[in-house]
């Protein structure tokens, strides 16, 4: 009997638990945005070098010695090897007779892909043209981005905030009452991301640049975007 009557107010004390969280007080529930604008400061470049030879061996010796001029080049200009990564390699065979079950390939074609982050852009044509001279024959990637995002994240979290703040005090007015505490609040950053440029544009305007005046590169904008919604109770 004493279990009995223990178990039912236990049930008694979780039903009254439960029926005290449904009950919410008045709010009122906004979207804030948070947009921060900035020119980018740093560059990734994808690049590398593509070979063909006679033999497998002669491939790779080649695409190797390459790849060790690219390196040093870097090194030279002030990039640090901490920014210098070997992001691809490969080394395959060509076939180009129509012989069906041909065993000796025609010749080898070996790549080798490295991924530099270049933190001078107005150096940026100048070390593309020596990067060419080094070695380099395929650009597969430029991408601006922001060395310092979290500093511009934080700045457009605090815009989004406060959009958002603006947003619940003229609701509120409208009805005469007034924007209490905070609630809840939920958030979401994005941007920042490397904005990519077509591979194929940068290499030609950088080969073209003796001919020309001015850099031939431009980073447009990254922007840093919050959305953040809160929710604020209402007092009379």
């Amino acid at each position: 009997m004493k279990k009995t009557l223990f178990l039912l107010l236990a049930f008694c004390i979780v039903g009254l638990a439960q029926a005290q969280q449904q009950i919410l007080p008045p709010m009122v529930n906004v979207n804030g945005v948070g947009e921060v604008r900035v020119q980018p400061d740093q560059v990734i470049l994808t690049m590398g070098v593509e070979v063909r030879e006679k033999t497998l061996e002669q491939a790779r010796k080649q695409a190797d010695s390459k790849a060790a001029a690219i390196i040093a080049y870097l090194k030279k200009q002030g990039v640090s090897e901490k920014d210098i990564q070997t992001s691809y390699m490969s080394i395959y065979p060509i076939y180009n007779s129509g012989e069906y079950g041909k065993a000796t390939p025609d010749f080898y074609t070996a790549q080798k892909t490295m991924t530099v982050l270049v933190k001078k852009l107005n150096k940026f044509d100048d070390l593309m043209s020596g990067l060419y001279g080094a070695g380099v024959n395929r650009v597969d990637g430029v991408a601006f981005q922001v060395a310092d995002i979290e500093k511009y994240k934080t700045q457009a979290r605090k815009l989004a905030v406060t959009n958002a703040k603006q947003k619940a005090i003229v609701l509120t007015n409208e009805l005469g009452a007034k924007v209490g505490r905070v609630y809840a609040i939920n958030e979401n950053t994005t941007g920042g991301r490397p904005m990519p440029m077509y591979a194929e544009a940068a290499m030609m305007k950088t080969m073209d640049s003796a001919g020309g005046e001015g850099p031939t590169i431009a980073g447009g904008e990254v922007i840093i975007t919050s959305n953040v919604s809160i929710s604020f109770v209402i007092e009379n």
